[in-house]
């Protein structure tokens, strides 16, 4: 059996600098014995949120004879944040909004600052997770895989007419 004590203490070793170098807290305790170093690694969480097909349909589902007529929306004033957990996916909705799909069947649009064009390239955006676990308007952004960055400036629900 190969003995492992050392690539985990090399690796330990290595870490430990590393984390205090990138701005997390360190600090050194003096005992009788010599110094204790306590470090404080913080995490960021981020999470991807899928793209959804713009059918409506499941991609496995077998297609209808005749085409059901396209669903209008109609936007109404939403809260100023919802909560990360409630969403289930996104759907580009065009180059300064974005669709998201929430668990309920609701859907939200964000509308952003500024035009988002690398949305558009990409299956899927991503999310910071806040403290908080919300996603709020004038606070937080939509990342897209290529590092470009929307910052959302509303929220509205979407009501289906026809």
């Amino acid at each position: 059996m190969p003995d492992v004590r050392l690539p985990i203490i090399l690796i330990a070793t290595l870490a430990i600098p590393a984390a205090a170098v990138d701005g997390q807290q360190r600090r050194a305790v003096p005992t009788a014995r010599g110094t204790i170093t306590e470090v404080t690694i913080q995490q960021r969480l981020i999470i991807r949120i899928p793209r959804v097909p713009t059918g409506g349909a499941p991609m496995a589902a077998p297609a209808p004879a005749a085409p059901p007529p396209p669903i209008r929306w109609v936007e109404r004033k939403a809260e100023k944040c919802v909560e990360v957990q409630a969403l289930a996916g996104a759907t580009i909705a065009g180059v300064d909004t974005v669709d998201l799909l929430l668990l309920n069947g609701k859907r939200l649009r964000a509308r952003f600052n500024s035009e988002c064009p690398a949305l558009d390239f990409y299956s899927g955006l991503y999310l910071r997770m806040n403290s908080d676990g919300k996603l709020c308007s004038n606070r937080d952004a939509i990342r897209s895989r290529a590092g470009g960055e929307c910052r959302i400036q509303s929220f509205s629900t979407l009501i289906p007419t026809r």
